[in-house]
């Protein structure tokens, strides 16, 4: 019997346990137009925590006492779909459960780029695709430019980081935790604040007398609240912030008062949120350019990986306790 993990009850904060179950449930019967898949890879990401909530968002919110869903990699076990056949390795939106029966709409087959399955969950795939598009299309980024990075050692911190270096960039990072700092700097950052050791603003500060710059250019934003208070702050004069993700506070914390936002006015500076879905028929040339540098060693990975289906709720939980460094993933 198929498994999954079912939105019991809609979380009031952080979520818990009790908000969730882990039941069998009946998959469809296999149509023309549809494949049998057995997941390999689960994705679970902050963007989740929005859709546990009844509230109009760029996801639809989970059903409750319905399977939830999200990014996974898996094996097609049985095909009445045109293109797909047994043993085709597929991205699609079924995770959080073992094994699912879909229609092909929206589904791809992996491309042969003699990579891992898994990172089309993350290098290649939601992540490194945010990192680079929000990057390079959103805040316009270029050779020469300041770049700050919050959540610096997440799963797409990370990769901005070391995109941004690859195209000579000046990079400071943020993250909690001398250990995970000195991760951040092995990846290229010229700087990496410990947001736990102080308040951000200063901690930007002195990162950049450090470096020997005025302000920054760029800000890439996971994480909002001081983050972006401190960024504004410390901008140049039209600054770009590509708005990525809110994660501080996205489990309904106080509202957070902003001192410096008003800045943003005079500095002229840009701000602008994204999706990854917007970039789908740019990911051609996304691969043209990320998979040579992951190939040569000059974008390097970092997976936080929980194994089995019962672990997967633990695993997005970690999200919200700084638990992963780099990708957070779930293997079958």
């Amino acid at each position: 019997m198929a498994k999954a993990w079912h939105l019991m009850q809609r979380p009031q904060g952080k979520p818990t346990h009790d908000d969730v179950a882990l039941k069998d449930y009946d998959m469809p019967a296999l149509e023309d137009g549809m494949i049998h898949v057995r997941n390999d890879w689960i994705s679970v990401d902050p963007y989740m925590r929005v859709r546990m909530d009844d509230q109009e968002s760029y996801f639809e919110s989970f059903k409750l006492d319905r399977p939830m869903d999200g990014g996974a990699v898996g094996t097609v076990v049985a095909s009445k779909a045109d293109g797909f056949e047994e043993g085709d390795k597929v991205f699609h939106f079924a995770g959080w459960r073992d094994e699912a029966v879909i229609s092909t709409q929206g589904i791809f087959k992996l491309p042969e780029l003699g990579v891992e399955p898994f990172h089309f969950l993350s290098t290649l795939g939601l992540t490194g695709g945010t990192a680079w598009f929000g990057l390079m299309d959103i805040a316009a980024a270029k050779e020469g430019d300041v770049v700050f990075v919050s959540a610096a050692a997440g799963a797409v911190g990370s990769m901005v980081v070391q995109i941004a270096k690859a195209k000579g960039m000046t990079v400071i990072g943020s993250a909690g935790g001398p250990e995970k700092c000195a991760w951040v700097e092995s990846l290229g950052a010229d700087k990496c604040i410990d947001y736990k050791a102080g308040p951000i603003i200063k901690g930007l500060y002195k990162a950049l007398k450090e470096i020997g710059a005025k302000g920054i250019d760029v800000y890439f934003d996971n994480v909002g609240r001081d983050h972006l208070d401190a960024a504004i702050a410390h901008a140049n004069n039209n600054a770009r912030v590509a708005m990525c993700g809110f994660i501080d506070g996205i489990n309904g914390e106080a509202a957070y008062e902003f001192k410096y936002l008003a800045l943003a006015i005079g500095k002229r500076i840009r701000m602008e949120g994204f999706i990854f879905t917007d970039f789908q028929d740019q990911m051609m040339d996304f691969y043209g350019q990320m998979v040579p540098m992951l190939h040569s060693g000059q974008i390097k990975t970092r997976e936080t990986v929980h194994e089995g289906l019962d672990k997967t709720f633990d695993a997005f939980l970690g999200l919200f306790e700084g638990a992963n460094t780099g990708k957070m993933l779930v293997k079958l």
